[in-house]
């Protein structure tokens, strides 16, 4: 897979022409209402011809298989479909071997070279005990690059048959599937969430569902809420013993804990908490996670940050999601929503004080429409990064491309003269994350939130990382 950012004058068979590619490869990957519509400054995923193979109408498994010499179970393998019946129109498979004829002067060392692979790998894969006696015109299985491991977790507010429909077609890329959320009461019950449709699509995708808690009350955050429980341990036996009885009830695999606002003096009650949760949850096998603010450093001021103790939950649970998003917030100045300079200062900062390997790190799948020029007490409109495209072609401006946030971003005037300032993701400002999380060396990321558009990203994750299945 490749990623192609369209230049005036471009269409998409004259970008097809430049890669091993079809147009209608390219035109579902990217699901493109229109393929004769292109905007100056737009990225496209390019799937490679023999490499990647995006599922058509009247596609299967078995067809698709037959079609690059591999078997269903090794394409099924490849690409963590549980059931080989389950692919979808649009998602994208990633081939896990090619073909390549030897060609005259050639070795085995030359061929692993060109494709990124060892000479172990090519001679597992075609059965070849002498690497040096090779020859001209044999066609040897070439398996694809290894990738790194990740995990993988979606939160999603979708409780409806779209939010399973949701599910079901990514599922084959999470580790995780988080409902958002039980809300805990100020004694120590839950509020009911109508997950059951959502979690029908965990068991065919072999995801964990983690049940995520949170201290909402009255549709926000509540410090009080938060307060009322971390202040009594008599509520907080009674919330988590509701946790486990839930959690087995439902098949929940996990628990992450969402509690913001949270007041600074609680601080040491909120990680007493959590010790107590994990003391609780860990003899049934479950695990425990929690959700950070997005912390420059260990005394950063603010109601979000202070009762945050990143050391201690590192210490304490089983991993954690840095929320390293809503930098471009709807009731703040326009600005890119994640932008990777101030992501790489929380990260800094945070594996200082939890080990990488239990740091998941928050990706925004959502973008922002802003009024501007900007007027204080004004409220940005949530759009998809498919929506974003299309809004730049509606008003046909040029897409930009901010280096120093690695993030997309365009202006336009609508047609009553407003002008307007929009920043979401991409396929280029997901993969400088990705390249982040390598880097880093971090345990995977995490996804807010299911639902909005984002074709680009899931071909993206997918050709970066292979993502673990528990």
């Amino acid at each position: 897979m490749r990623i192609h950012v369209v230049k005036p004058g471009e269409s998409l068979w004259r970008i097809s022409q430049n890669y091993p590619t079809t147009i209608d490869q390219i035109v579902l990957a990217n699901e493109l209402d229109d393929p004769n519509v292109l905007v100056v400054g737009q990225s496209l995923v390019i799937p490679e011809t023999g490499r990647d193979h995006v599922v058509q109408r009247g596609d299967s498994l078995w067809v698709i298989a037959s079609r690059y010499g591999v078997t269903v179970q090794e394409l099924a393998s490849y690409n963590n479909i549980a059931n080989p019946s389950l692919i979808f129109v649009g998602q994208m498979l990633q081939i896990p071997y090619f073909s390549h004829t030897i060609q005259q002067g050639e070795t085995l060392w030359l061929i692993a070279q060109r494709y990124g692979v060892t000479v172990n790998q090519i001679s597992e894969a075609n059965g070849i005990s002498n690497p040096a006696l090779i020859y001209p015109g044999r066609v040897l299985r070439i398996p694809a690059p290894t990738k790194p491991t990740i995990e993988v977790n979606a939160y999603i507010t979708r409780m409806n048959e779209q939010g399973r429909q949701i599910a079901l077609t990514h599922g084959s890329q999470f580790t995780y599937l988080a409902p958002f959320s039980y809300e805990a009461g100020a004694d120590g019950s839950l509020v009911t969430l109508q997950d059951s449709l959502v979690l029908q699509a965990a068991g065919p995708t072999n995801t964990a569902p983690l049940l995520t808690i949170t201290n909402i009350a009255d549709g926000s955050f509540s410090s009080d809420r938060a307060a009322a429980i971390l202040r009594n341990p008599s509520v907080q036996d009674t919330l988590l013993t509701n946790i486990l009885a839930k959690m087995k009830e439902k098949g929940y695999t996990g628990l992450n804990i969402d509690f913001e606002y949270v007041y600074p003096e609680d601080r040491e009650n909120y990680n007493n908490f959590l010790r107590k949760a994990v003391a609780k949850m860990h003899p049934d096998g479950f695990t425990v996670s929690t959700a950070l603010a997005p912390k420059q450093r260990a005394d950063q001021e603010g109601l979000l940050y202070e009762a945050h103790d990143y050391k201690a939950h590192g210490e304490i649970v089983d991993f954690v999601i840095i929320m390293t998003y809503e930098w471009g917030w709807s009731g703040g100045r326009p600005w890119a929503i994640a932008p990777l300079n101030e992501v790489r200062k929380v990260l800094d900062y945070a594996v200082t004080a939890i080990p990488p390997e239990k740091i998941m790190m928050g990706v925004p799948l959502y973008g922002r429409d802003w009024r501007i020029p900007w007027v204080q007490g004004t409220s940005a409109r949530t759009v998809s990064p498919k929506a974003a495209v299309n809004l730049a072609a509606q008003y046909g401006v040029d897409i930009q491309f901010h280096e120093t946030y690695q993030s997309p971003f365009f202006r336009y005037t609508d047609s009553e003269g407003q002008q307007h300032e929009v920043w979401y993701e991409d396929a280029r400002s997901v993969q400088a994350k990705y390249n982040t999380v390598k880097e880093y060396g971090l345990r995977g990321v995490s996804f807010w939130v299911l639902g909005v558009s984002f074709p680009q990203n899931w071909p993206v994750l997918q050709n970066n990382f292979r993502i673990k299945k528990l």
